[in-house]
Parts: structure tokens; sequence; C-alpha cells
């Protein structure tokens, strides 16, 4: 009798260990089972706006359940972030545009109500392009060289960016430092007043990411003379780097990523990150990004956790060579 008990107790427990081992997998393979916001802390129509549709638009083809972005804009960026870090950690609320400026430059200027680094989990990065450097399209110069030469003769070098310790203006500052040519910046509230005071021919220079400069490019406004990254940029793959001009300059530029709130279950995160690389390798969204002048350059979870420690690390190096202060 107690040899039938014991027989009976083991096929008990095995039941319940098959049970909650069934369980748990059928919990993994019902994610996702809603819909899953996707948070953009800046207004509709901005770049990483325009982004998170790209995804939104080509994302039931790999995923059962819809993405439906959200606009969550304000002080910068930080409210909308700020949201998806204090979200319920289920996979149902996700960041789409980490790596603008307040992740990676702001923690060094201001105190911030959430560490960008350490309280959200990254996911996988989309985008990153450079800071395109331009001169007006009525000007004689053709390379920043000449525009250098020219500072270097006594000309004033006016330059206009979009805000003060944005991406532009951390660019131009460094090119004045790095060669010895005083330029002054003249931010502007935003880049659509910056590029048409350059567009205009009322300063020296600026510039802007790709999406933003293109337009007056092709309609002859801009005279692009360099970008700000490593290696060129395939959105405007004919304009040379600063580097390979000899101006020992480059940033990050502007860079698009995904991220969820911390204690996102691991598999979780696994399953977006990877559905976005499948978006990133989806036909309909490589035409769209190229149409709007936003380079795929994916990275898994893993990689883009350490992309955006070094990021950090080199714009925080670089805010203190250049002694920038808000």
């Amino acid at each position: 009798m107690l040899h039938i008990r014991k027989i009976t107790l083991l096929f008990t427990l095995a039941a319940l260990a098959m049970s909650i081992a069934g369980g748990l997998a059928f919990g993994a393979e019902k994610y996702p089972a809603q819909p899953i916001q996707a948070v953009v802390p800046f207004a509709a129509g901005g770049s990483s706006d325009l982004l998170a549709r790209a995804v939104e638009k080509v994302w039931t083809k790999y995923s059962p359940q819809p993405l439906v972005v959200i606009n969550k804009p304000g002080a910068g960026g930080v409210m909308g972030e700020e949201y998806v870090v204090r979200s319920k950690p289920d996979g149902y609320t996700i960041y789409i545009g980490q790596g603008s400026g307040h992740d990676l430059v702001m923690p060094h200027l201001q105190k911030m109500p959430f560490d960008p680094l350490k309280d959200i989990t990254p996911v996988a990065r989309l985008s990153i392009h450079s800071v395109v450097v331009c001169v007006s399209g009525k000007s004689d110069f053709k390379t920043m060289k000449d525009v250098i030469d020219w500072a270097k003769k006594g000309n004033k070098v006016t330059a206009a960016v979009s805000t003060a310790a944005g991406s532009v203006d951390l660019v131009m500052r460094a090119i004045s430092k790095r060669t010895g040519t005083p330029i002054t910046t003249i931010p502007f509230r935003g880049g659509a007043e910056s590029t048409a005071a350059l567009a205009g021919g009322h300063l020296v220079i600026g510039g802007g990411h790709p999406s933003e400069v293109l337009p007056h490019i092709k309609a002859d406004r801009f005279r692009p003379v360099g970008v700000a990254l490593d290696k060129r940029d395939s959105a405007i793959p004919d304009v040379p780097t600063l580097k390979e001009q000899g101006i020992d300059v480059s940033t990050w530029g502007s860079v698009k990523g995904v991220a969820v709130p911390n204690g996102t279950p691991p598999e979780v995160v696994e399953y977006l990150s990877s559905t976005l690389k499948k978006v990133c390798d989806d036909p309909e969204f490589k035409a769209v990004m190229t149409q709007m002048g936003q380079p795929i350059d994916y990275l898994n979870s893993k990689d883009w956790a350490a992309f955006m420690q070094k990021a950090t690390k080199d714009y925080g190096d670089l805010i203190k060579e250049l002694d920038i202060k808000l």
C-alpha cells in the first residue's frame, strides 16, 4: 500500500512539474498577447517619430500584435523616457529614441531624474547618422579647409546650431578648438530655424543630420563640406569625413535605438531585439529609411548596451575638453 502511495505521489509531482513547465512555455509563446506601446519622447514629425512610424508600419509582418506609437514630448525628451523607466516591465511599453542627446549629453551637464545607463535596458540600435557640416549654397566655400583658411585671415565665422550643447553645437565647438579657428555658435529654437538662417546666408556655417539637410542640399541652398562621423555617412556618401580632411573631429551624431524598463524578462528583450532585426532587414523598411536619410545600423541588446556606455563616455570627455556648461 505504501509502495502504491509513493508511486501515486511521484506521478502527481511529475504531472505538476510538466504543468508548470508547460505554463512557462505557453507564457513565453504568448508574448506579445496585446499591442505594444512604443513611446517616442519627442513631438510628431521629428526624426525619432518618423523612425518609430517606419517600424510601426512593418512590425506586424513579424509579430502577431501591432506596435502603437505614442508621442510624449517634454523637457527635451526626458519626460517621455521617464514614463518608460517608471512603466511596468512586461514588454508592453518600449522606448524608441534611445541614444538621443538627453541620454548621451545631458547627464554630463545637469541632474537627471533617472540614470540613462542604469535605469533602463537597451534592446537594439536601429540607426546612426552623422552631423553634416554645411555652408550656404550662396557662398564661395567648397571645403571645410576653405572655411578655416578664411577664418584664419581674421574673418568672423558664425555657426547656426539648433540648440546649445546639441550635436551640431558640439561639432562646431570641437572644430573651433582642435583647429584653433574662432567659431561663434548661435543657438536657435530648433533645427528649422537654424537651417533657415543658414539657407538665407545670414551665417557662415551650420549643419544638421542628413534627414534635416538633404532637402536643402538637393535644392542648392546648402553645400556640404564634411561629416563628423569616423566613417562616411551612407545617406550622403560623396561627402568626406572631417578626419579625411585632416580635422580631428568625429562624434556619434544622431543615434537611435530601443529600450525597455529594467526588470523586463530576458526572453522578452530577446524577442523584441530579434524582431527589430527582421524589421531592419525588411525591404520596405530599408526603402523608407533611405528616403528619410536615416542609415540603418542594427546592434543587438548586448552590443547596443556596450555602445551606449562608450558613447556616453566619449561625449563626457568631449564636453569636459570643450568646457561646456549650461
